[in-house]
């Protein structure tokens, strides 16, 4: 049973602890290539996949803030391509959740997490980190970059047990805050994409990847549509946080 309550811009879903609303007429619509994203992460609580992330470090994983609804227990699932199978993927425990400070649960501003696991990632094929903005900086807008995860392929439909993938359009960030207005996107920490295919249900927390680095955590976009031209999807600019995210990984080292 569905117990979805309107927030502005979103619906929060009991089963999938999506906040976001990302319900699209196209999720994202090409199969990934088996493990070709190692970074890559399944958040699931009870075995159930709610949420993606992805590995920044050896011991790290960034998501979503809205990801971990009521305190919730995550569990990383690290390795993973086709979620029914086993296959080399690898369970872990988070130690710690690191929510930015400044988000709140009324509005999707600084809708960033960081889970500190509760032992260091073993990195091999299937599994590796992904680079991180080395300072603050805004992505041109044109550029191409892409997205994935295990989210609906269509709008309310079902996840996908596969890794998908598709490209995304970063657009102009004052064509976005036009189009959401001022009280819901803010320019210096949020970026927003459009393409053939975009994120979806159970998408929230993944990375938007620019070259080899991810740039953005998927955060929110229309709740009627995803990969909606009239209101695109939002990601949480990453460089805006770079002094917290170095703040909070010093002090585990």
């Amino acid at each position: 049973m569905l117990s979805d309550i309107f927030v502005p811009f979103g619906f929060r879903t009991e089963n999938s602890l999506i906040w976001a609303g990302l319900y699209v007429y196209h999720g994202i619509i090409l199969k990934s290539k088996p493990h070709s994203r190692p970074y890559m992460v399944s958040l699931q609580k009870n075995w159930w996949h709610i949420c993606g992330g992805f590995l920044i470090s050896d011991e790290f994983v960034m998501t979503a803030a809205h990801c971990r609804k009521n305190s919730s227990v995550l569990t990383v699932v690290l390795g993973a391509h086709d979620l029914k199978k086993s296959e080399n993927s690898v369970r872990f425990t988070v130690e710690s959740y690191h929510q930015n400070p400044d988000y709140t649960i009324r509005s999707f501003h600084n809708d960033i997490l960081l889970l500190k696991l509760e032992k260091n990632v073993q990195l091999n094929d299937n599994i590796k980190w992904i680079s991180i903005p080395a300072e603050e900086g805004n992505i041109e807008a044109g550029s191409v970059c892409s997205i994935a995860g295990w989210g609906s392929l269509a709008a309310k439909g079902k996840g996908s047990n596969h890794l998908m993938e598709t490209n995304v359009k970063v657009m102009n960030n004052m064509e976005c805050e036009r189009k959401w207005g001022k009280e819901d996107f803010s320019t210096s920490q949020m970026m927003c994409v459009h393409g053939d295919g975009g994120s979806c249900d159970g998408d929230s927390g993944g990375p938007l990847v620019c070259g080899d680095t991810a740039v953005g955590v998927t955060s929110f976009g229309d709740p009627d549509l995803c990969n909606s031209l009239k209101l695109p999807e939002v990601y949480i600019k990453i460089s805006a946080y770079l002094s917290w995210i170095k703040d909070i990984i010093k002090k585990f080292n």
